[in-house]
């Protein structure tokens, strides 16, 4: 994780059931004998997430609608601590695309920066949910895109400029595709039932052509925007996605950094790119 990331140090159970009392109930014995929880369980993961962001994050009220996506504080805190490392210190202004309900980068780029942000969701249940997660942080703005078909247009207003885009997109490329990785992940975790420990509906988990295809898209509309955004960025899981996104970007005469991250055994990157005025 990154230095500056406040999850590499582990968590305390007790002060975060402080904090957050129903985690309580989801707590197990770890094979040393220390507290933690069942990541498997996606109720657990909830009031898990829920505890991080009222003691860390001092973040009062957090719903998500049922079977929604539950994202890992730490791993969207890693990618925010680098993002930082990438933009700079000072007064910044973000625009997160695909925020779903948890509006997580908006929530944790505010908490842990002061960023100004916007978040952007297609979806309708999402977007309401985003709006109440952040209605009380005024630095916060939910839109929604309405046209599915693009990213960055309908959302990015005439006369607005950002600092940077953020962006974790939908990882696989059908439902086939996300349901068969979640068993997999389910016979490693030693549990078999047909569940996905991080939950989430069709449109988070999975899209045409899943995050290869999608970076793609990204990557060519951006170019209209090139005015508007200084860093444009996204997150890949897959390393062997990386090849072709780098070779559109080269054509395109863009700057490039793809910036590791790794949380505990799993090990991510985010593509970041700016074009030369």
């Amino acid at each position: 994780m990154h230095l500056r990331n406040i999850h590499r140090y582990g968590y305390d159970f007790q002060k975060l059931i402080v904090t957050h009392p129903e985690l309580e109930n989801h707590l197990v014995e770890s094979p040393t004998g220390t507290a933690t929880i069942d990541f498997s369980d996606a109720a657990s993961i909830l009031e898990f997430n829920t505890a991080l962001l009222k003691h860390h994050y001092k973040i009062k009220y957090w719903k998500l609608p049922e079977g929604s996506l539950y994202p890992p504080i730490p791993g969207r805190a890693d990618y925010i601590h680098h993002l930082a490392d990438l933009v700079g210190k000072g007064s910044k202004n973000g625009l997160d695309i695909g925020c779903g309900a948890s509006a997580i980068y908006p929530i944790l780029g505010n908490s842990i920066y002061d960023w100004k942000m916007v978040g952007c969701d297609v979806d309708d249940e999402s977007v309401a949910f985003a709006k109440k997660n952040t209605s009380k942080i005024d630095a916060i703005e939910i839109r929604q895109q309405i046209d599915k078909g693009n990213i960055f247009k309908g959302v990015i207003l005439e006369g607005e400029s950002y600092d940077f885009t953020i962006c974790n997109p939908p990882f696989y490329g059908s439902e086939e595709e996300a349901v068969k990785a979640n068993m997999s992940k389910q016979r490693k975790l030693g549990t078999y039932e047909e569940r996905r420990n991080f939950a989430g509906h069709a449109h988070e988990l999975w899209c045409n052509g899943g995050e290869a295809l999608f970076i793609k898209r990204m990557i060519k509309e951006s170019v209209a925007y090139k005015g508007q955004v200084e860093w444009f960025t996204c997150l890949l899981s897959r390393k062997q996605n990386l090849k072709k996104p780098l070779k559109q970007l080269e054509k395109l005469q863009a700057e490039v950094k793809v910036i590791e991250m790794a949380t505990g055994n799993k090990e991510s990157r985010f593509v970041a790119w700016r074009f030369k005025s």
